[in-house]
């Protein structure tokens, strides 16, 4: 019997800091379906770091043009996670950016968010970052979006964990 994947779940956002705020939310489930979604912002969440803008390859402006409201966003992440727990591997960042988009919508999260250190063990904490910089080479995956790394997390959770399984003595 093969043990599911964890649910991950990954937040971009304009910056770091506590004006920061999320800008697109990206989960891959346990079962493998997807969700991803930009974020439109509030006129009141004003802060931008070009740095951050850099890294996700995203504008004020595409937010504007393409982003949903951050009542939608929060309705249908409840919907695609109700119930469930997912991990995040950027919890210190990604829950408080969670708190902001929930709060911001009125709206309680259906779903709880945990760090994805409490599933991994010694072994694949050991084997993580290469683990994760291999996978990220073999896939070609230099866009640095939600849903593209909440891929890659759950990837590398699954290699870990097979490696580790594999190398475990038995008896």
């Amino acid at each position: 019997m093969t043990k599911q994947p964890p649910s991950v779940i990954d937040v971009e956002a304009s910056g770091f800091g506590s004006s920061s705020y999320p800008i697109e939310v990206g989960v891959k489930r346990y079962d493998g379906a997807r969700f991803c979604r930009l974020i439109q912002p509030l006129d009141s969440w004003t802060h931008w770091d070009d740095h951050a803008a850099k890294l996700h390859g995203l504008s004020r402006q595409d937010l504007n043009q393409y982003g949903q409201p951050v009542e939608e966003v929060c309705t249908e992440l409840n919907a695609f996670l109700r119930g469930q727990t997912v991990y995040s591997d950027g919890w210190v960042v990604d829950y408080p950016w969670l708190i902001k988009l929930f709060g911001a919508a009125r709206q309680s999260m259906a779903f709880r968010v945990s760090a994805l250190d409490y599933l991994l063990s010694e072994q694949q904490m050991d084997i993580w970052h290469n683990t994760k910089l291999e996978l990220q080479h073999r896939f070609d995956s230099q866009r640095h979006r939600a849903s593209v790394d909440a891929d890659l997390i759950q990837l590398t959770f699954i290699h870990t964990q097979a490696h580790s399984t594999k190398s475990r003595p038995t008896g």
